[in-house]
């Protein structure tokens, strides 16, 4: 069998299993990877705070320590085409290793790549919803570099004339990470492919080669240097998450690798423009991970230039370990000679027209930032706001539950309190949910013209989300129209006073909270269907009159 020594890493030819193909490498242990700094303390990852108002502190503490940090973020979006980029290869996550391939995605020889036009596609709406101006004209280049899992021993993407440029990201951070507007510059927006997958063994003597995932489309997305902390670079990957799944162009899951931010931190004293070395970061599958990591790199450096060692800060990329909180080298940066770029000699330009572009346009969906303006104008929190434009399918519910006459108010405190409970207790999502957006208006309503309460309408609900049907079915098969008839509800308050003798004459001296449990036993009565307003009314009247 033949071996390749391939830096440091001994390749077996591949093997032929259960129908797939699997190429396994062998591998040392993660040990061989080097923790760069042991100076920093670090916590252990199971009491780290999930909130982020801790970072929060933390980076108002290095400010005040001289220094400030200097953030850009290189996201990798996959695109949710049908196929691959660059061959007629179906691709979803979760297929049987080495099972959607073919010659072409597999880098044999005298094979010829056709770009499927619907990357071309998602890549203009992503351009136009980053407000970048796109090129007319642009290209693909070979990118060289040599992975295990990159079977061409190069990569198909954009150098010099990407697809677009200069554009930029608005977002809103959480009130609870401490609120504001935030706009963050867009360098590039590039297509190109994805490489495939190493699987690691358990013990981390080997790992195996999956190319399902080679040649399936991405766009790599660049921001400007323009974040200076761990919450804004997470929140920006978030509202890039919130982004492509608005536009329908991938489902953005991190931990399927569908969405994957690597970030680059330096850091500098504070008045100076000149910015110092960057370390790139990877390996991070959620937002919290981004900011963690990044957290941890500015402690990292910011004590290696109190230590007068800033010249062990060098350009390099790192993996994230989640369980350690601490980086590790990997391998150093490469730079652009090293990628020996030229145009790809077998794809012709890609050429856009005006009209083209305007067709995209004009079939965009309002977007996360729109919406949150949109909802800010109807008078809605911020906390609301965010909240309800956060998931495409909450906004689309909230939205379509408005255009059935619902108030405004009244229809996010019901989707962000009752039903957003329920349906994270059910571990489902809303577009899951048996409830329409119609019936949760017609529930709305029915509260507001005294139809039901509000105790009757949580009962409802969960019967509606579960079940379906309608709100006026379930009120007339479980007899729970509410009670507004005032002799009826005098008649029950009579007789919860009348088996209360003690605690009648404790209200009299003076206990004046016992309404309130007086209230409590006529709606237990009444199985929670007197009228609340009505009850209070009558039973302050009986109590005074008492």
């Amino acid at each position: 069998m033949v071996l390749t020594l391939l830096r440091g890493i001994r390749t077996q030819t591949l093997l032929r299993a259960n129908a797939g193909l699997f190429c396994t490498t062998r591998l040392s242990p993660l040990a061989r990877f080097t923790t760069r700094v042991e100076g920093v303390q670090t916590t252990d990852p199971k009491t780290v705070p999930k909130s982020i108002q801790q970072a929060t502190k933390e980076a108002a503490e290095q400010k005040m320590q001289g220094f400030e940090a200097v953030i850009g973020i290189e996201t990798h979006v996959q695109l949710s085409t049908i196929t691959k980029a660059f061959c007629s290869c179906p691709y979803d996550y979760g297929f049987q290793p080495n099972s959607t391939v073919c010659p072409t995605c597999m880098g044999h020889p005298g094979t010829l790549p056709v770009l499927n036009a619907k990357v071309v596609e998602c890549a203009v709406k992503v351009a136009l919803a980053l407000n970048c101006e796109i090129s007319m004209t642009s290209k693909f280049d070979r990118k060289q570099y040599f992975y295990p899992d990159l079977p061409k021993g190069y990569q198909i993407s954009q150098f010099d004339i990407p697809i677009a440029e200069k554009g930029y990201l608005d977002l809103d951070l959480p009130v609870e990470f401490g609120g504001g507007h935030r706009r963050f510059g867009i360098t590039r927006v590039h297509m190109e492919e994805d490489a495939g997958k190493l699987l690691h063994s358990e013990s981390g003597n080997y790992s195996q080669v999956d190319l399902n995932r080679a040649g399936v489309p991405l766009l790599e997305i660049v921001s400007e240097p323009d974040m200076r902390t761990g919450i804004e670079a997470a929140e920006y990957g978030a509202e890039m998450q919130r982004l492509v799944r608005y536009l329908g162009v991938g489902n953005g899951n991190m931990q399927e690798g569908s969405l994957r931010c690597d970030v680059n931190v330096s850091v500098r004293p504070i008045g100076q423009s000149e910015f110092g070395t960057k370390v790139e970061i990877k390996n991070m599958n959620s937002f919290n991970e981004i900011s963690r990591a990044i957290d941890y790199e500015i402690s990292r450096q910011i004590h290696l230039h109190k230590e007068s060692q800033a010249d062990q800060i060098v350009q390099e990329t790192c993996l994230w370990d989640e369980s350690s909180q601490k980086t590790f080298t990997m391998r150093k940066k490469e730079g652009l000679a090293d990628y020996r770029y030229f145009p790809e000699p077998d794809l012709a330009e890609v050429v856009l027209t005006s009209e083209y572009i305007n067709i995209i346009r004009n079939s965009m969906p309002e977007l996360p930032e729109a919406k949150r303006r949109h909802y800010e104008n109807m008078g809605l929190s911020m906390q609301d706001v965010i909240f309800l434009a956060n998931d495409d399918n909450v906004a689309h519910f909230f939205d379509s539950t408005l255009e059935h006459g619902a108030d405004a108010k009244l229809a996010a405190n019901w989707i962000m309190g009752d039903m957003t409970a329920y349906l994270k207790d059910e571990k489902l999502s809303i577009d899951e949910s048996k409830l329409t957006p119609l019936e949760l208006s017609e529930m709305i309503a029915s509260i507001k013209n005294g139809t039901i309460s509000g105790k009757i309408a949580k009962e409802i609900l969960v019967e509606l989300i579960a079940k379906g049907g309608t709100v006026k079915s379930v009120i007339e098969e479980k007899d729970l129209i509410q009670i507004a008839d005032p002799a009826a509800i005098g008649a029950m308050v009579d007789k919860v006073l009348v088996d209360n003798p003690k605690q009648l004459e404790q209200y009299r001296a003076g206990k004046t909270k016992l309404q309130g449990y007086f209230a409590g036993q006529v709606m237990k009565a009444s199985k929670g269907k007197a009228s609340p307003v009505l009850l209070n009314k009558i039973l302050g009247e009986k109590l005074k009159g008492n």
